[in-house]
């Protein structure tokens, strides 16, 4: 199976590079400068664990060929469409796999390739991008979760998760990945409408006086919003949440408020107003959700 991986930063660089320790045939497409500083340094991915230096293949969009079985996509969501015009040359056989937060870029690549070229993927890391090009992970926590949407691409499906079982980190094949996409999506909403509204990190806003309570109020909002769209948030799945949602001492934060105070541009768009615009399609009020979005607007114009 020959794999391209579209970015590698936090999700597509570490992942990447793992599966390439495990002996998948890899190859990035980058852009320009994150291609030649790869080609000439190899990619260093520094872990709780220890580091590693990975020399892995890299492309730029003026190289592609049609010769890749699988695509994953491992940008942030607002450079979906930008890289959706790169793939004229990707051919008609590849299968595109997309580790991006919310939902609805399922439905954009359904229009674009048809439903039965695009699995489900959810990646759970903490990671960012140094400095000096490496790849840090930030916790252990470092969890692919793929399936198939049509049994067009099962067998491919199958076949990738084949190879995450020989790869250093953790993974899930899962029979709903729509329903896992929407896990998380609940999940991370309420962390990033959280931790950018009140800047700071879980344990800090637990430890005032209401901070616990507005986000299992905000969760809430969130799984009203799924449940109304079909996809019920199970207890099991709440449970996890909600500990990790309301944990004392807890150093957590969303990547969003990092992009935020890093002045980057941020996902809020695809991770709370899409979640909203969910909402508002089923009169689901989500004030909480609004305010942590007006926030964010508000923030991106300064």
């Amino acid at each position: 199976m020959k794999i391209l991986i579209v970015g590698a930063g936090g999700i597509g660089g570490y992942f990447g590079a793992k599966l390439i320790q495990a002996g998948a045939d890899i190859t990035y497409l980058l852009r320009p400068n994150r291609h030649e500083h790869i080609q000439a340094n190899g990619l260093t991915i520094e872990t709780p664990r220890g580091s590693f230096l990975s020399h892995p293949q890299s492309i730029t969009i003026d190289q592609l060929t049609p010769i890749y079985d699988l695509v994953i996509l491992a940008p942030k969501a607002f450079d979906l469409d930008h890289c959706l015009k790169d793939f004229a040359n990707i051919g008609p056989k590849a299968v595109f796999l997309p580790f991006l937060n919310g939902f609805t870029h399922l439905n954009t690549l359904d229009q674009e390739f048809g439903r039965a070229r695009v699995m489900g993927g959810v990646a759970h890391i903490a990671a960012t991008i140094t400095a000096t090009g490496s790849v840090k992970q930030l916790s252990d926590l470092h969890i692919l979760t793929v399936g198939h949407r049509d049994p067009e691409h099962e067998i491919l499906a199958r076949a990738f998760f084949a190879l995450c079982q020989k790869a250093d980190f953790d993974h899930v094949y899962s029979e709903q990945i729509e329903q896992a996409l929407w896990d998380k999506w609940v999940f991370l909403a309420t962390l990033a409408g959280m931790t950018t509204l009140c800047q700071g990190s879980v344990g800090q806003i637990v430890a005032t006086p209401y901070g616990q309570e507005l986000a299992l109020e905000m969760y809430a909002e969130c799984c009203a919003i799924a449940q109304a769209t079909g996809f019920s948030i199970v207890a099991q799945a709440r449970k996890k949440a909600t500990e990790l949602l309301t944990q004392a001492g807890s150093v957590f934060t969303a990547s969003m408020l990092r992009d935020l105070l890093a002045k980057q541009n941020t996902e809020h768009e695809h991770i709370l107003g899409q979640m909203i615009q969910k909402g508002i399609t089923q009169n689901i009020s989500c004030l909480l959700l609004k305010m942590a979005y007006t926030h964010m607007a508000m923030s991106a114009k300064q």
